[in-house]
């Protein structure tokens, strides 16, 4: 790997994909080829596999997906195992064809299973069910890690996949129909803030735990795998903190970033999906590795650019 390596980042515009071309660039690599949705439908085989043929990378780092939280993945689901497949499938087979050596392909951590002991190590990998509410979401993410594995064991790619726990960070999705949690939060507790410190009704109990990792400390993540001297060990590699905390004590901390002075109104009777995803982190920690940014730092940042972004954000979401 050198600086004038050509770098194909699938999904550049996204929180995920635009940190990783962000960091890439700040570290000296620009060689870098993107192509927008409109440019480039992902999940058009021979559309895909002309793109990867005419720009010959060295590396494909797939970032792209569809993606969102509980509500959206249980009122989606076609969209979310049908776009995710095929995004992946043509990536990675398209990249193959083309003999890219080298690829990195970014799932989840609901990849493992809903009641797998904790923290999640790599070999829980299909030992147990999945969680319900994402199971679609899961089930491509799988595909592709396997997907990947073949191709290494069949062909002898360099192909790894990196499983990040819950991202959050700049340009994260703050719609409250399709985001995660925590950026859900962050809107939640602002606008009860300029209503008059309302109430902020949350779902679930509270209870769950849940780890965090800032998008610009996976984006070193990839870069640090990227850029690793010799074959790694492992084709399957998580990215995390290895620290969670409960649900309640996150939104607390966001209550307190936003400065809402308000009640917080948890409803029961919706689902508080996997009870606890801990990341294992140390095959990455071996490597080298290790997440910087704590999370409260993490959440002022975040806040920050939201509030920088606003009218933009507001403009995106009603013409989507």
């Amino acid at each position: 790997m050198n600086k004038d390596s050509k770098i194909y980042i699938a999904g550049h515009r996204g929180m995920v994909g635009s940190s990783i071309v962000e960091n890439l660039k700040d570290n000296g690599y620009n060689n870098i080829i993107t192509a927008t949705s409109r440019e480039l439908d992902l999940r058009n085989q021979q559309a895909t596999d002309g793109f990867i043929k005419e720009h010959n990378p060295d590396v494909v780092i797939i970032a792209a997906a569809r993606v969102g939280g509980i509500l959206a993945n249980n009122e989606y689901p076609w969209q979310f195992l049908y776009d995710n497949l095929m995004i992946e499938a043509n990536l990675i087979n398209a990249a193959h064809n083309n003999d890219v050596h080298d690829l990195i392909f970014l799932g989840s951590s609901c990849i493992y299973p809903k009641y797998a002991e904790q923290p999640l190590k790599e070999e829980y990998l299909l030992t147990g069910s999945l969680e319900p509410t994402n199971e679609w979401y899961a089930v491509a993410k799988i595909t592709g890690i396997k997907l990947c594995q073949a191709l290494n064991k069949q062909y002898g790619r360099n192909y790894i996949s990196m499983m990040p726990t819950n991202l959050y960070g700049p340009r994260d999705n703050f719609d409250l129909k399709t985001s995660h949690v925590l950026p859900a939060m962050i809107r939640k507790f602002h606008e009860a803030k300029k209503n008059g410190h309302t109430p902020v009704p949350l779902w679930g109990s509270g209870t769950p735990m849940r780890e965090f990792l800032h998008v610009q400390d996976l984006a070193e993540s990839v870069r640090f795998v990227m850029e690793y001297e010799g074959k790694l060990k492992y084709d399957l590699i998580n990215a995390g903190t290895g620290e969670d905390l409960t649900i309640k004590k996150l939104a607390e901390t966001v209550q307190q970033v936003a400065g809402h002075k308000g009640e917080i109104d948890w409803d029961s009777s919706k689902p508080d999906g996997t009870p606890r995803k801990l990341m294992d982190v140390s095959r990455i920690n071996e490597l080298g590795w290790k997440a910087d940014i704590g999370l409260e730092e993490g959440i002022r940042d975040t806040y920050q650019w939201f509030l920088e972004n606003l009218d933009e954000i507001k403009e995106v979401e009603i013409n989507s």
